[in-house]
């Protein structure tokens, strides 16, 4: 196993850019919501429990972050055609965008050694980075728990 060391972002640094594909296919950039608040979450797979939970939640609040001048980014280490499954099964009203190569995940400091099950393995941790109209970082938070996270990030944003 190659022990890259993940760098976590820092709140008032350069949010590192990307384009990566969404469930249609369709190319989508962090640049493109320039002017915006965006909140980009990493989660490790759809339709696992916890990641179902975290992403309806997103969506049940959707209208009020947005409302607040927040838009909402789901990256996960899934293929588009995946995306697409859990996209329709659940009715998400937000990209969910595709890092297969998880370079955007270790860009981001979301990418390292967790604990699964009592063992120590790498992969995709679940993590939420608030990036201001500017591009640069607002919030960074790591390891978060998948149950509660957006009712808590609500009110750290004030939403």
């Amino acid at each position: 196993m190659s022990h890259q060391l993940t760098i976590k972002l820092q709140p008032g640094t350069q949010a590192p850019e990307f384009t990566l594909q969404d469930a249609a296919g369709k190319s989508i950039s962090l640049s493109d919501y320039r002017g915006k608040s965006v909140i980009v979450y990493f989660y490790p797979a759809a339709a696992t429990p916890g990641c179902t939970t975290e992403a309806c939640d997103f969506r049940d609040s959707l209208a009020s972050l947005q409302g607040s001048g927040y838009e909402v980014l789901g990256i996960s280490p899934d293929a588009p055609e995946k995306l697409a499954a859990f996209t329709g099964d659940f009715g998400l009203t937000f990209p969910l965008l595709s890092d297969e190569d998880h370079s955007v995940a270790l860009a981001y400091g979301a990418w390292g050694e967790k604990l699964v099950n009592g063992e120590i393995v790498e992969g995709l941790v679940r993590s939420t980075v608030v990036v201001d109209p500017q591009g640069n970082v607002e919030l960074a938070q790591y390891q978060v728990k998948a149950q509660g996270h957006v009712a808590a990030l609500r009110e750290t944003l004030g939403v």
